[in-house]
């Protein structure tokens, strides 16, 4: 069960010491140790534009991987291997109080959005407030906070975001459009392992990334259904909140890459793949868009 070693947010050391020989993490709950970490969670806007088979591509195809080696064992001093695994996806904006117009509303919400998305709408004029999962429905009922951010479909129902009063949801917003988690193995015992159980490892990270998201994704279609049964108003994430967003992220980003030289290894290996691989796929591939509204247009929640 839950904390029966050690608690959530010591799991990772907890690896490193060999007290656990691994476990699954979130990488950018270590922003607070480097600011490189949320960049392999899947970054505000892809990053670059990026899609999630797009950003599994830089890990296995285009040397990020070998980057996410460096920042757990190098950078942060970690004896942890360390692989990609079970996506969420995109994380909506969340639930508001009250309808969101344009960015003047939408920086008037005092709102729990956590991480490196949460310091980006900071610096961009928005009231944010750091909360843990469990405190955000006292503080949402308490009126402490009018907005808020999780993880979306099930699990906010699971969390209870329904419950509060606020009939505003948003989706499509450009903080987390690709968010996962990762899997770390104390590098001892991965180390004792021969090279053939090794890949069966490897390979199988692969196939529980690809699982997960296929079972996660179908259970939040199926939550989405019973949050427009119960009345709430899903709409986009205005265009002009998004760009102020990535505008900002860009500044962030920038800064934090002419102060820390691996933050700028990495950011610059994403967008060189990015550069690569985004503009191949939005003039090669179909727009899914356009055949799926021409199927389902009346089916699509989000107005």
């Amino acid at each position: 069960p839950a904390g029966a070693v050690v608690p959530a947010f010591e799991i990772l050391d907890a690896s490193h010491r060999g007290l656990l020989e691994g476990g699954h993490g979130v990488s950018y709950y270590w922003f607070g140790r480097h600011p490189a970490a949320p960049l392999f969670a899947g970054a505000p806007g892809g990053p670059f534009g990026m899609s999630l088979l797009d950003l599994m591509g830089w890990f296995y195809e285009g040397g990020g991987l070998e980057l996410y080696q460096e920042l757990y064992q190098k950078i942060l001093k970690l004896d942890v291997v360390v692989f990609p695994i079970s996506p969420h996806g995109p994380q909506p904006p969340g639930w508001f109080k009250r309808p969101v117009k344009n960015w003047e509303d939408f920086r008037g919400f005092k709102a729990r959005i956590p991480g490196i998305a949460g310091d980006v709408y900071a610096k961009a004029g928005m009231s944010v407030v750091l909360l843990p999962g469990g405190e955000i429905i006292p503080a949402a009922e308490r009126g402490l906070i009018d907005a808020a951010e999780w993880v979306g479909g099930r699990e906010d129902l699971n969390l209870g975001l329904h419950t509060v009063g606020w009939k505003y949801h948003y989706l499509q917003g450009q903080h987390e459009p690709n968010t996962h988690g990762n899997l770390f193995i104390n590098k001892k015992v991965w180390d004792r392992l021969p090279p053939d159980l090794q890949e069966i490892i490897k390979s199988a990270t692969k196939d529980a990334f690809l699982t997960f998201w296929w079972q996660f994704n179908q259970e939040n279609a199926k939550a989405y259904q019973e949050i427009l049964k119960l009345g709430i108003n899903t709409q986009r994430m205005p265009d002009d909140i998004n760009e102020v967003f990535l505008k900002t992220w860009d500044r962030v980003a920038a800064e934090f890459a002419a102060k820390d030289p691996f933050f700028k290894k990495v950011l610059d290996s994403m967008r060189d793949y990015a550069a690569l691989v985004v503009p191949h796929r939005e003039s090669h591939w179909p727009t899914w868009t356009f055949s799926a509204r021409y199927y389902w247009k009346d089916k699509i929640y989000a107005k």
